[in-house]
């Protein structure tokens, strides 16, 4: 079968199309014809391998000395089920799924298999692939850090990057939960983000701006926002965090950031 094979540890240009063995699932698996997938940031993180000492040696050790041990990426799925393995009774054959496999990869190829009890769940008829495949990798991430928060009706919550993955999906589980959403995002998405049910937009560069100089504006937002949800990490957010968020609950991207902890900071 066709997947896009990680060649080596580089840009993108390492990923080439190439053939691979079909896979066949084992008891409590099913196979799915991937039928849409996302490039996520964790998986640009094993392709690039970004990772300084001490610990550069070890991570090579453990995903692959000159290129992944699985060469095919991708941990969102999103397709059909297309055979069923032994003990499977939650899906069968041409049942629509969608979900996230996050240390089994293989999502960029024709067919993947992985656990049925996993986080996999029937596709909603209403949803295309496209939309399907959307939604695993930012929305559980942004449900995780909500919760977390406890993010409930009346609560008022900041939400920095909110046009990317993990931050438009925390928008608007935000706005489900009956919170009052205060966006963060680039110039050329306070549009998208307002579409998406923020009441409050604010230009991440205007916002830098602020807190450098402790304005108005940005102790507006502090006295208003009970959390802080953090959907991107840069020079900005690190602003907000250590003169915004004293008092406050502050949610960050910990997958990434035990990552970053792990392998890409000195």
């Amino acid at each position: 079968m066709k997947a896009v094979l990680c060649t080596a540890y580089g840009p993108p240009e390492v990923l080439q199309l190439g053939e691979v063995p079909m896979p066949e699932p084992k008891r409590g698996q099913v196979r799915i014809r991937m039928r849409a997938t996302a490039v996520t940031y964790s998986d640009c993180l094993v392709r690039g391998l970004v990772i300084r000492s001490p610990l550069h040696l070890l991570a090579r050790l453990i995903i692959g000395i000159r290129r992944p041990r699985r060469p095919v990426l991708g941990i969102v799925v999103a397709g059909e089920v297309d055979q069923v393995g032994a003990g499977v009774t939650s899906f069968r054959e041409g049942d629509q799924v969608f979900g996230l496999d996050g240390w089994g990869a293989y999502a960029w190829a024709e067919f993947k298999c992985m656990k049925a009890e996993g986080l996999l769940v029937s596709k909603p008829a209403n949803l295309s692939w496209r939309e399907a495949a959307a939604i695993p990798y930012g929305g559980l991430l942004a449900l995780h850090f909500l919760r977390a928060g406890g993010i409930a009706s009346g609560t008022r919550v900041l939400i920095y990057g909110a046009s990317g993955a993990t931050g438009s999906s925390a928008v608007q589980l935000a706005k489900h939960f009956g919170a009052h959403v205060t966006g963060v995002c680039s110039i050329g998405n306070l549009e998208l983000v307002r579409s998406l049910g923020a009441e409050v937009v604010s230009s991440a560069d205007l916002i830098q701006v602020a807190v450098s100089r402790w304005t108005a504006e940005a102790v507006k937002l502090h006295a208003e926002a009970s959390c802080l949800v953090a959907g991107a990490k840069d020079a900005g957010f690190a602003l907000i965090r250590e003169r915004l968020a004293a008092g406050k609950r502050v949610m960050e991207h910990e997958v990434a950031q035990r990552i970053r902890d792990k392998f890409a900071e000195s």
